[in-house]
């Protein structure tokens, strides 16, 4: 487990490929949204298609503002409430 991003707004980790669990055949991401207190987690192949669209964003040197605007297209997704315990 690693975190990727960290933004007022946002925060992405990433799980490491584990060809024992199908959840993490191509590993997985977390995304919480911190000020909706809710969050997803993608796995699969959206988790191959996310980490294509973030390497293509990195390679655009984006502004914090412009990664946030593109975890928000995955607020849909986003139907975990987050619990504190």
């Amino acid at each position: 487990m690693n975190m990727i991003y960290n933004s007022e707004q946002y925060s992405v980790v990433e799980f490491g490929a584990d060809r024992n669990l199908e959840a993490l055949r191509f590993g997985g991401y977390e995304i919480v949204d911190k000020a909706g207190r809710r969050e997803a987690f993608i796995g699969g192949k959206l988790a191959q298609t996310f980490r294509r669209d973030v390497n293509n964003l990195i390679a655009s040197e984006p502004t914090m503002e412009e990664i946030d605007d593109f975890l928000g297209s995955y607020d849909t997704l986003m139907s975990q409430p987050v619990v504190l315990h």
